[in-house]
């Protein structure tokens, strides 16, 4: 097939996938994605060596081997009734109130995905906050939206936060301390804007119910664990598990291959059974990560992204200030669509050649960053976290659609990319003169 039909083949493929996930009318979020996939195979637009073998073109094991393991990780605490008690905390913390709590969630969500990364942050908190809505009879989606848009904001951070981080820092020779220094700040300032942005978003969200709020306050939530023996286990491997995070870069450990020993030492070493530590695993929404990755992958191959990462990289011209610009927005804008991963995957090398080998100018790391990690809070799809979110919420019987995603996520995301446009011109252009 010539590559200018590959191309366009391509793109129908995706954006006719793109529309079923939308509007979830006919076939759901899953078989659309997996649907998508078999045509780009079926079609010859990749084949199974760069769906399943290529780090280009295929599925990111790493990032759905991350997801498997910490489910599972996640479905034997499950049983400890450690959720239960830290719903029953966090609530007494905030008094029962429900923006002071969703205000608490953020914070915690935002910090803990910058130290950890923002998929393993969702997937510990998301059931802690079903939880606790429920016990206050509260609207569970608005609490895991600003949840997620708090993990994809937090985890912009630092190089650990957001698996995007991680291409870039291999890409720029970058270093955890680079991205504290030179994002955190701006994160600081987002993550202020989130709340306020929230409190608006969701004021409807707010209304307690005080018969709720009182007999949630008088609990003891000591009483909520049901296993203690059990509970120390998991929390001693939990603890293993994200100290190891923090050190697999040095000693050459995949965060997936982590999340995994850690889940085999967890089911090894308790009583727990391996039927019951697989029924919490997100089946469908590991499925759907599988496919979107090889129509991505498909996209990749026929040449789109790097059309399109060129494209933007023509603006580059003799405007610096403009192409920063252009490169914020325009990764903002893509990751939203095609999901940031492997989005960042095709740009940084377009990137790369624009700094050149003496690492100047800099910024543009920070641009691409921001745009690429801001940006996912566009859609359901636009991250990883996203997609998480929406499977726990599915399971739980709170289905979160894509436009009701959008509906919120769109705002965030663009509210969250103006204040840092205003950013880099300040700290790199204004203050840099």
């Amino acid at each position: 097939m010539p590559q200018p039909l590959l191309a366009i083949t391509a793109c129908v493929i995706f954006l006719g996938a793109y529309v079923l996930i939308a509007t979830e009318k006919w076939v759901g979020r899953a078989a659309a994605a997996l649907g998508g996939a078999a045509l780009i195979l079926a079609l010859g637009i990749t084949d199974a060596h760069g769906a399943f073998y290529s780090e280009e073109t295929g599925v990111d094991w790493n990032v759905v081997f991350l997801l498997l393991g910490m489910m599972i990780i996640v479905s034997v605490m499950r049983e400890t009734g450690v959720f239960e008690y830290l719903a029953i905390w966090a609530a007494k913390k905030a008094r029962g109130r429900p923006f002071p709590l969703m205000v608490l969630l953020i914070i915690i969500t935002a910090v803990a995905s910058a130290l950890l990364d923002n998929v393993t942050t969702v997937l510990l908190v998301a059931p802690v906050t079903i939880l606790l809505c429920q016990r206050l009879a509260l609207p569970v989606v608005p609490y895991l939206l600003a949840e997620v848009f708090a993990s994809n904001v937090g985890g912009t951070a630092t190089l650990v936060g957001d698996p995007p981080n991680i291409i870039i820092a291999s890409r720029g020779g970058l270093s955890f301390n680079d991205f504290l220094i030179h994002l955190a700040p701006v994160v600081v300032v987002l993550v202020v804007l989130l709340i306020g942005l929230c409190r608006w978003l969701f004021a409807d969200a707010f209304r307690a119910d005080e018969e709720r709020v009182a007999a949630i306050m008088a609990l003891d939530e000591r009483e909520a664990i049901k296993d203690k023996r059990l509970l120390i286990q998991s929390l001693v491997v939990l603890g293993v598990v994200l100290v190891a995070f923090t050190l697999s870069h040095s000693f050459g450990y995949a965060p997936s291959v982590v999340a995994l020993l850690g889940a085999g030492l967890l089911v090894a070493v308790t009583s727990v059974n391996t039927e019951s530590a697989l029924q919490d695993v997100e089946w469908e929404t590991l499925a759907f990560f599988m496919g979107l990755f090889v129509m991505v992958g498909g996209l990749v191959n026929a040449g789109v992204l790097d059309a399109v990462a060129g494209g933007i990289a023509g603006f580059a011209g003799d405007d610096p200030l403009a192409f920063t610009g252009v490169l914020l927005g325009g990764s903002g804008l893509l990751s939203g669509i095609v999901d940031n991963i492997p989005y960042v995957a095709a740009m940084s090398p377009v990137v790369a050649d624009i700094v050149g080998p003496d690492g100047a100018p800099q910024h543009l790391w920070w641009a691409l960053a921001l745009g690429a990690d801001l940006g996912g809070n566009a859609t359901l799809i636009g991250a990883s976290a996203n997609v998480v979110v929406a499977g726990i919420a599915a399971r739980n019987g709170t289905p979160i659609s894509f436009w009701r995603f959008t509906r919120y996520g769109l705002i965030v995301a663009v509210a969250t990319l103006l204040v840092s446009a205003v950013y880099m011109w300040l700290r790199y252009f204004v203050l840099a003169g």
